[in-house]
């Protein structure tokens, strides 16, 4: 009652682009400045939420698309322009308000969704539940989904030790490393849904 082929298949799809070591720069810069115990939660939070948009988009994904007459490019530019702004924010130093640091619970947006549940995996998820026909197919899918997640929440769970080496200094520069990268990122996927677009038109 399990294929391993179509379990590794999907588990390391999700790695790539769900990326649980390029998520640690990131996930530090925007949680800076809070408690360790705040920390850790907000990890375990952000990968809950990435796995109940993940479980929820590949049960019912196409149903929901369809409803709201919403395309896969549009979903990867819409995304990828929410990533934008989050990234300008690191890179002007703008999450270093106090306001922000109290307010916002960054585990939701843009942690959970659109970081770790964005286009490309929900997309994928997708996929791997349509293809997969029989129980034992099935099995594997939801089993590499849970596994990429346990992954996510122990990678950013004991990043946390980073910070009590790097201390304040190195925050900053990890800040804006994070801006930058999620900048590319979010670059490369508006260009990926552009790019969709083109080619289905």
């Amino acid at each position: 009652m399990f294929d391993v082929a179509v379990f590794g298949s999907l588990f390391l799809t999700l790695f790539v682009i769900m990326d649980p070591p390029g998520i640690t720069p990131i996930f530090l810069a925007l949680t800076a400045g809070r408690p360790g115990k705040v920390q850790k939660r907000m990890a375990f939070q952000a990968v809950c939420v990435a796995g109940g948009v993940i479980t929820v988009f590949g049960l019912l994904g196409h149903q929901i698309l369809n409803y709201l007459h919403v395309s896969v490019p549009a979903l990867m530019i819409a995304g990828g322009l929410l990533l934008l702004l989050i990234a300008l924010d690191l890179l002007t130093g703008k999450t270093d308000e106090p306001k922000q640091t109290k307010d916002v619970n960054v585990a939701l947006v843009p942690l959970g969704m659109p970081l770790l549940a964005g286009p490309g995996a929900i997309v994928s998820v997708i996929l791997a539940v349509q293809k997969a026909d029989s129980a034992a197919m099935q099995v594997s899918v939801w089993t590499a989904i849970l596994a990429i997640h346990v992954v996510l929440w122990l990678v950013m769970r004991y990043s946390l030790l980073i910070i009590r080496v790097i201390k304040d200094g190195g925050v900053v520069l990890v800040t804006r490393l994070a801006g930058m990268m999620l900048s590319a990122i979010a670059v490369q996927q508006i260009i990926n849904g552009v790019t969709q677009v083109i080619q289905g038109s």
